[in-house]
């Protein structure tokens, strides 16, 4: 019972030396990091694409764009919305003669760079998850040739190669190499799981857009008549 509690994670850990210890704690502190981001950008997204959907109905329903102004909530397709139309009054308010393909082009710049936008604020903190799931491995493989180094130096300073002496060293060693596994994999899979959704919503804004655009088109071309 002794040995069991000896090679328990807490023990393991308390009996490790400073530099595998900073490791470890460095290695725990980056797998709650990954979590914490895994499990935010996930409700943000989920409740990204409710709201999307949400002003997607209400925006084919609307008998008029200026209904849609006055509530314009907070997606990124209501943003894409804004700006278009934001451009559109700029290009066409007072004007006795607009320049249909001027207009055309500049709307498909806005409405691009706002999807840029929104894309861009919602793959915030995947990087982080990208990092540790890149450096968490060669963090812990630090901890494991430290903690191999030391059961080595324990071995040349008593003389002794029995289990009990080269034990604590590669276990050490050993929980070191797990805890970077531990941080890397639930980051490396984040990362893939939530860029892979950023990436559903840009087609989804992208469809959107080009949709609002043709409609957008459709009313100049109706204006210039």
């Amino acid at each position: 019972m002794a040995g069991a509690t000896e090679m328990s994670p807490i023990a393991l850990f308390l009996q490790a030396d400073i530099v595998v210890k900073a490791v470890m704690i460095l290695l725990l502190l980056a797998s709650i990091w990954s979590w914490a981001i895994i499990l935010e950008r996930s409700r943000r997204l989920s409740a990204m694409n409710r709201e999307v959907a949400a002003f997607e109905d209400r925006f084919w329903r609307a008998r008029s764009l200026d209904e849609l102004r006055a509530e314009p909530g907070r997606n990124p397709a209501a943003d894409l919305v804004m700006a278009g139309m934001d451009e559109w009054r700029a290009s066409t308010n007072g004007r006795t003669a607009v320049d249909r393909e001027g207009v055309r082009a500049r709307l498909t710049t806005v409405l691009s760079a706002s999807i840029d936008r929104s894309v861009a604020d919602l793959s915030d903190q995947l990087n982080w998850l990208a990092t540790i799931g890149a450096v968490a491995p060669f963090v812990g493989l630090f901890g494991t040739v430290w903690g191999i180094m030391r059961a080595f130096i324990a071995i040349g300073q008593t003389q002794e190669t029995s289990l009990a002496v080269v034990a604590p060293g590669i276990a050490e060693a050993l929980f070191a190499t797990a805890l970077g596994l531990f941080a890397a994999i639930p980051a490396v899979v984040g990362y893939n799981r939530l860029l892979h959704r950023v990436g559903r919503l840009e087609d989804r804004l992208l469809s959107f857009s080009a949709r609002f655009h043709a409609m957008m088109s459709r009313e100049l071309d109706g204006e210039a008549r």
